[in-house]
This record gives C-alpha cells, structure tokens and sequence, in this order.
C-alpha cells in the first residue's frame, strides 16, 4: 500500500510577497483607485494653491501654503489609510474575493499585511508628491533639522497605523461594496473640513474643535504643523502649544481602540453568506 505525501505549502514570507504583489498590482491596475486615493490630495493641493498661493500669511512668518501643505500630508495619510481601506474592503467582501481567500491554506495575517504594505507604499508616494509640489511650485519650506523629521517620523506612523486599523474596522458598516464610497468618502471630507486641513484650526468654531479633537486626524495635522511651521506659531494653537504628548497619547490610544474593533468586527464573508 502506498501512501501520497502532500506537498508542503508555502512558507508565510512567501505567501505574504505574493500577497503583496497581488495587492500593488492591483491598485495600480484600477484607474479611479489611483486617481482618487493617490491623486486627489496632490490635484486639491494644486488646486488650492492656485486658488489662495498668493494669501497673506495665516500667522507672522506662516504662509497660507506652509500651513495648507501641512495639513495637506496628514490628510493624504487618512486617504492612504482609512479612506482607501475602508472602501476597498466592502468590495472586496461582497464580490466574494474575501470569502475565497479565507476558503484558502493562506495564513489570514499574510492578507493584513498586504494591506498594510500597500498603504505605506501609497502613502510614501503620496507625501513625497506633495512635499515636492509645495516645495517646487508654491516655496514650502521642508523641515530644516533632524528632530523636525524625526517628529515627522513618529507622527506619521502612528498616524498611519491608527488610521489603517480604523480603516479595516471600519470596513464593516458598508452593507456592501457599492455604498462603501458613499458612506466612506463623506466622513473624510468632514473630517479634513473640521480638522485644520482646509482652514487655520484655531479660528474654527468652538464645537467643530471640540469635535475634531475626538479624531486621529486633528491631532495628525497638528503633529504636521508642528514640523513645517516656526516654533512661534504654536502660540496661535488653541492650547498655546504643539503638544506633543498628547498627540502621540490620542494616536496610540486610537490604534489600541483600532486594533480591537478589527478583532471585535471584521467578516471575511457578506452578512448574507453568515
């Protein structure tokens, strides 16, 4: 009697580059994707620079476009992550791309960090184009020392990691895949509205403050201004500092709070496959 040997299956690095490449290849591969997740913030940046490039400064030594450049990067990272996740998901799940590939031997950790890879790698372009087209175009000054980048470092990480696992609990409340945009791309306009993106943080109204300081975005873009614009123009913030502290302390809580709603929430199926 013979007996047959399986072959072994793939090791998880080798899942985890195929599922890379699957998902790279795959954003790119759709036009209204890169277009509206990669491009959108760099076509609004050009297109409010054309609009206020030449805007007296929002605070003394502060031009418009240093300020909006700022807030301009944190947003891209919220689109990169949350907006980008939180559609592309609910797609995914009611074509029944998610319940495939959960019917597969592929590790489940190796989707996730195809995921997480993909929004990195959008988000490096995406900040890389828009420090370049400040800089070239409108005369942004980039961080001048290294504990500036640094800040920018650490900011933008847990920025980005506190967004992409909001972006990924948060792909559950679509009922499916054609309302994702609908639900998705309305909270993001809102929040980069009330959250220092689009105008000067401090001369927002009292309760759209308030509000906003619930959200990761504000203090992202907080964290922004704090590493492109002069020391003195913290005295305009609304608590008279950077606040650096409570900034990486509101970012970390909301990956934990992110890091469990995933856990609590996420479905590989549509609610009508159970």
């Amino acid at each position: 009697m013979t007996t047959t040997t399986r072959p072994a299956l793939p090791s998880l690095a080798t899942v985890t580059r195929a599922r890379v490449r699957a998902e790279l290849l795959s954003f790119f591969r759709e036009r209204d994707a890169v277009v509206f997740v990669l491009l959108f913030p760099v076509i609004l940046l050009v297109v409010f620079g054309a609009v206020f490039g030449g805007q007296e400064e929002v605070a003394p030594g502060v031009p418009f476009m240093q300020y909006f450049v700022a807030g301009m990067i944190a947003a891209g990272l919220l689109s990169a992550s949350f907006q980008n996740l939180a559609i592309q998901i609910p797609i995914e799940r009611d074509t029944g791309y998610l319940k495939r590939l959960s019917g597969t031997p592929m590790p489940k950790s190796a989707y996730f960090i195809g995921k997480v890879v993909l929004v990195g790698f959008v988000a490096v372009i995406q900040t890389v184009l828009l420090l370049a087209i400040g800089v070239l175009l409108y005369g942004v000054t980039p961080p001048a020392d290294g504990e500036r980048w640094l800040t920018f470092g650490w900011v933008a990480l847990l920025g980005i990691t506190s967004c992409t696992l909001v972006g990924v609990a948060f792909s559950s409340v679509p009922q499916n895949g054609k309302s994702a945009p609908a639900i998705v791309s309305p909270i993001a306009i809102l929040l980069q509205f009330i959250s220092g993106v689009f105008f000067v943080f401090s001369e927002l109204p009292t309760w759209m403050q308030t509000l906003a300081a619930i959200f990761p975005l504000k203090w992202m873009t907080q964290g922004m201004r704090s590493v492109f614009l002069p020391d003195a123009a913290q005295a305009a913030e609304p608590a008279g500092g950077w606040e650096h502290g409570r900034i990486a302390l509101v970012l970390a809580v909301w990956c934990v709070v992110g890091l469990v709603l995933c856990l609590l929430t996420f479905r590989w199926r549509t609610r009508s496959d159970g």
